[in-house]
């Protein structure tokens, strides 16, 4: 290999690798700092962007139960911003709770120059009590966050099975397997049988008594030659 080819060779990892660098480095908005995948949906809206967002469901596809939506909410403003909803496409609006202590009149705050993450423990949290037949995993869904000043910000985010990577943004209500009763077939097998009814054991001990009165009877009588 030549030393210009070698050269640019170098060059082309070095840049590739800067760029990882700084992607891996950037404060907030990537996706290494946040741990989800780089390749979710993104988009901005004036002063509103949002990254990395997901609607995550129940590990078991048959599982009832709540789904959540699981994004990055920057706001580059000057001025305070609240999530007023998030709506998805096929399931109604989500519950949205802020962390506690850190929300304004119940709503949740994105902050002027900052961000906020929802889903993950410890995080604001967007919850879909009924997902519905239409959201199923592996579709993009529309989703709509609506803000106090930039209003409505919609995208489609693939939803997702909270397993593997994916698990720990997922819903933290998840329903357990139902627990199974032994039937009373299974109860009554085990119990020891009597031999014999109250009603047979009765009659033999009554037969028993009539022999040994009538034994007694001809034993004490007196005979007819003896007068």
């Amino acid at each position: 290999m030549s030393s210009s080819l070698r050269r640019g060779t170098l060059a082309a990892a070095a840049l590739a690798f800067s760029i990882a660098s700084l992607a891996a480095c950037s404060a907030g908005s990537n996706a290494q700092t946040l741990q989800v995948k780089p390749d979710n949906a993104a988009t901005t809206v004036g002063d509103i962007k949002i990254q990395n967002a997901i609607v995550v469901t129940q590990p078991d596809a048959a599982a009832k139960g709540p789904a959540v939506v699981s994004a990055t909410l920057f706001n580059n403003s000057t001025t305070d911003q609240t999530l007023d909803s998030v709506t998805v496409d096929g399931a109604g609006a989500a519950e949205v709770t802020p962390v506690k202590g850190e929300g304004k009149g119940g709503k949740l705050v994105v902050p002027a120059g900052g961000s906020v993450i929802l889903g993950g423990e410890g995080n604001a949290s967007a919850v879909l009590s009924d997902i519905g037949s239409s959201v199923q995993n592996g579709n993009a869904q529309k989703v709509t966050f609506t803000f106090s000043e930039t209003g409505d910000v919609s995208l489609r985010a693939f939803v997702v099975p909270a397993e593997h990577y994916f698990e720990k943004w997922g819903p933290s209500d998840i329903p357990e397997a139902p627990v199974t009763s032994p039937s009373p077939s299974d109860k009554a097998s085990g119990s020891p049988s009597p031999s014999g009814s109250p009603e047979e054991g009765a009659a033999e001990e009554e037969g028993a008594a009539e022999e040994e009165g009538a034994a007694a009877g001809s034993s004490g009588s007196p005979s007819a030659s003896s007068h």
